[in-house]
């Protein structure tokens, strides 16, 4: 299924639907005082994880639902045909071939499982587990030149990602103004010797180890940090965030993935408490792979650890409901986003639009 713009509308309006506008509520949130109610604003656009703490002895359960749509290729800024491809870049696993295998269409949809618990009102533990579901298209080109098409194939993985503990330490919080930073580690729970079935172009069906993209997690223990701060005023609220995800070692595949970094900046404005709407803007940097597993050596752009960085700079729009009354503790928010600007050290897949809906229930 598609996203669009369309669908998203849809659940934004369930959404309001929701929403009632007059109890008071004890809940997992911060409080502005003179508030009428828990605010659907003290936490950011669902996009945003580790973004709000909790009092002592506070949980928090979780659950995001993550769809990425890629369509097409780029390189560096441009669009690139798969034609371009196959008459242009060489195969990294053989001087004298070009690439023979494009990939057209992937989807990543990503199910994020959360707990978060407040050990003391300045400390909370938080640990994510993601299962991931991913599918990408491809067309294969006839042997080892030309562009005649010789057929189209489908790969799929899905399993557990690489789980995370994190650590939130709170820095300063009033009445509007909250800051903290975070440090955790990324655990390897996620498999990274996913194969499937592929067509080769001398016209054969062999199942090979899947390409980098598609495997579902790094194979190393990473390094999580940042900071966030977030701001609540009368109506108008605003906040930023700084995520790095840093690479420690090789994987018994032999190869690092590359350090990932993450700005995101947002407005969001409360219409009545329980409801609120948000824009945000976010830039993303993920670099090359380091190594490379020798099982991974497929005539296409995704096998290449040299084809995977990124830059991308991306606008969200969100709604963001918070129960009261007999409802308080529950969350439910959605957020969509397209690119506005994406450099990659190409060909690379091209995003095309991501999605985000999300319950949370805290006690």
């Amino acid at each position: 299924m598609r996203i669009t713009p369309f669908r998203i509308l849809f659940l934004s309006g369930f959404l309001v639907t929701l929403a009632p506008t007059g109890a008071l509520a004890n809940g997992e949130a911060h409080q502005l005082a003179g508030s009428d109610g828990v605010r659907a604003d003290t936490h950011a656009p669902i996009g945003v994880m580790a973004d709000h703490m909790h009092e002592a002895g506070e949980w928090m359960l979780s659950y995001r639902f993550m769809r990425m749509e890629m369509e097409g290729n780029r390189q560096g800024h441009n669009r690139i045909s798969p034609e371009e491809i196959v008459t242009s870049e060489s195969n990294p696993h053989d001087a004298l071939d070009e690439l023979r295998v494009v990939p057209t269409e992937m989807t990543m949809d990503m199910h994020m499982l959360g707990l978060m618990y407040g050990v003391s009102d300045d400390v909370t533990l938080m640990f994510m587990l993601p299962y991931l579901e991913n599918r990408m298209e491809h067309i294969t080109f006839q042997g080892g030149s030309g562009t005649d098409q010789l057929g189209t194939f489908t790969t799929r993985s899905s399993g557990f990602g690489d789980a995370s503990v994190t650590g939130m330490f709170r820095i300063f919080t009033d009445d509007t103004h909250h800051l903290h930073w975070q440090a955790g580690l990324s655990l390897p729970t996620g498999s990274n010797t996913e194969e499937d079935t592929v067509l080769t172009p001398m016209d054969e069906r062999v199942t090979l180890r899947l390409p980098y993209p598609m495997q579902l997690g790094s194979g190393t223990f990473d390094f999580n940090g940042g900071i966030s701060y977030l701001a609540t005023g009368e109506r108008l609220g605003w906040g930023a965030q700084y995520l790095a995800t840093l690479r420690t070692g090789r994987n018994a595949q032999g190869y690092t993935l590359g350090d990932q970094h993450a700005f995101s900046g947002w407005l969001s404005w409360r219409w009545v408490p329980p409801l609120s709407t948000s824009l945000r803007l976010e830039y993303s940097h993920r670099g090359n792979i380091r190594g490379s597993d020798p099982e991974i050596t497929a005539p296409v752009q995704t096998a290449d650890p040299n084809r995977q960085e990124r830059e991308l700079l991306q606008w969200h729009v969100g709604v963001n409901w918070a129960g009261q009354g007999a409802l308080a503790g529950h969350r439910l928010a959605v957020e969509y986003g397209r690119p506005l600007l994406e450099n990659v050290s190409g060909p690379q897949m091209s995003v095309d639009e991501t999605a985000t809906l999300g319950y949370q229930y805290s006690w």
